[in-house]
């Protein structure tokens, strides 16, 4: 099975001046803990968009059990600690490409 999961930074992120040392940190380990997932061969990709407002968001899409795709949702650091909201949904992939980047 697939899953995604849409993150959002909250409110008082969306201007980049507001963010702190913490939230920088959050961030690493927010990429840190994807990489770990990229490595186990479940991180089918993540990403966000290069807005700059409100609309701006992030996707993680993974391969796995809807229980463990909850649980890797509720233990993203930006989640866990609160800089981003997330929700969960299922997913597939229809086409991918081998030249992805």
């Amino acid at each position: 099975m697939q899953f995604i999961y849409v993150l959002r930074l909250i409110p008082r992120l969306i201007n980049e001046e507001a963010w702190t040392e913490e939230d920088n940190k959050i961030v690493e380990e927010h990429f840190s803990y994807l990489q770990k997932y990229q490595k186990s061969g479940k991180l089918i990709l993540a990403g966000r968009t290069t807005l700059d407002d409100e609309d701006n968001f992030g996707l993680v899409i993974i391969k796995s059990s809807e229980v463990e795709a909850n649980d890797m949702m509720h233990n993203d650091p930006a989640v866990k600690k609160g800089i981003m909201t997330a929700t969960l949904y299922p997913y597939r992939v229809a086409l991918i490409s081998e030249n992805n980047v």
